[in-house]
């Protein structure tokens, strides 16, 4: 017997043709692509590698060993495997700036612009997040690689910004973001200034937050806030807002993003690999915050599995199954999809609208429904069956 969902379902979402099924364009809105060189590297040895601390660490080595040529040639590497997995558009959360030691190069943005380049020759559109470093910690300067991501003030990562913008802003296919990288590594003086100039040109502004429970007693320790607190009185949560990770949050700042129609960027291939946690998804999506994802550290190319994971994840927080009720009479699968695409594209700078007609998120990822995953799946069940059951090896291809 064949069972069918009983869930209305959202058809505008998607479009048969033939064989294939159009769904809106994957998007990862948070992916750090030189990171994709750590694969095969860190999984082993817990003495060295069993914590966050000591893979970043690893992370680090890495990163002081790239050159404007290495940079191009590992992010090539990483968005061309993304765009074969069915990712159209990826926010870059870019934060290798200088030479090794911290001295500039010549031309400031050689390695953000290395990494643009990189994109584009994969067939990605890319959000260029230019991310904000100044220190190890409150009252800690940079130190070993960190000095290659950090400037000595607020207004040489404007400049830089700047000169971004003034590079790439005629090219459709990349934007530029604000992005202070967190409340550990700059002050909150830094957080207000960024956030005014991504208002002033209404750009995209993320922040890692919360990824870690050290992060929030440090921010306690020197703000004697948790970080959501104190950014919400710094008040630079707003619609533009991406909190990164959110995975150590109370339910208030759940409620403190929603309230400002933020988003949050779930990682969870990532946030696994490193042992994060798991985020209170559950909280996040009662308050109304917008739900995105994000590659983040390349361990794993599925963007399938990373939005079926903000429902398994929660699945295995609360020991249940369907933990949730979409909004708009959507299925769970279809709000995993919004969440994996338009919300995505949105966070990243894109125009994307969703309404009953249908998404203005125009490229579009084709799905086989040949695919061994898909097979013998009645037509009305064939999203369910990719959120849940599927995988990139059911993506035969973008459009757009």
């Amino acid at each position: 017997m064949t069972l069918a969902p009983t869930a209305p379902t959202h058809r505008a979402l998607t479009q048969f043709e033939g064989d294939t099924l159009l769904v809106p364009g994957f998007v990862t809105a948070h992916s750090h692509a030189f990171q994709r060189a750590l694969r095969g590297t860190t999984q082993r040895a817990p003495r060295d590698t069993g914590t966050f601390w000591s893979w970043r660490e690893a992370m680090y080595r890495l990163a002081d060993s790239l050159t404007p040529e290495s940079i191009e040639a590992i992010s090539r590497k990483a968005f061309e495997e993304l765009r074969g997995a069915g990712v159209v558009a990826v926010g870059e959360f870019h934060y290798v700036h200088h030479q090794r030691g911290g001295e500039p190069y010549e031309d400031r943005t050689a390695l953000a612009d290395a990494v643009i380049r990189a994109a584009l020759d994969a067939g990605l559109r890319i959000t260029l997040l230019r991310t904000a470093y100044m220190r190890a910690g409150a009252g800690r300067g940079p130190e070993g690689a960190q000095r290659r991501f950090s400037d000595p003030s607020v207004e040489r990562v404007i400049d830089d910004l700047d000169a971004l913008r003034a590079r790439w802003g005629h090219d459709a296919r990349v934007r530029v973001g604000v992005a202070p990288h967190s409340v550990r590594a700059v002050p909150a003086d830094w957080i207000t200034a960024l956030h005014a100039y991504a208002s002033r040109h209404a750009m995209p502004f993320h922040m890692h937050v919360a990824e870690v429970e050290g992060e929030v007693v440090a921010c306690l320790e020197e703000h004697g806030r948790r970080p959501v607190e104190l950014l919400s009185e710094l008040g630079v949560l707003d619609e533009r807002f991406v909190a990164v990770h959110a995975t150590n949050l109370a339910p208030h700042e759940a409620r403190l993003l929603g309230e400002a129609r933020a988003f949050a960027c779930l990682c969870p291939t990532t946030e696994r690999d490193l042992g994060d946690g798991l985020a209170d998804v559950g909280a996040l999506r009662d308050a109304g915050v917008r739900l995105c994802n994000g590659i983040d550290s390349h361990v794993i190319t599925d963007p399938i599995e990373e939005a079926r994971a903000l429902e398994t994840h929660e699945r295995l927080r609360l020991r249940r199954r369907v933990t949730f009720a979409p909004r708009e009479e959507r299925t769970p699968a279809e709000q995993l999809l919004v969440d994996g695409t338009v919300h995505g594209a949105l966070a990243c700078g894109w125009s994307a609208t969703l309404d009953a007609r249908g998404t203005s998120w125009s490229p579009s990822t084709c799905i086989d429904l040949r695919a061994t995953a898909l097979a013998d799946v009645p037509r009305e069940g064939a999203l369910d069956a990719l959120m849940f059951s599927g995988s990139a090896a059911c993506v035969a291809g973008v459009r757009g």
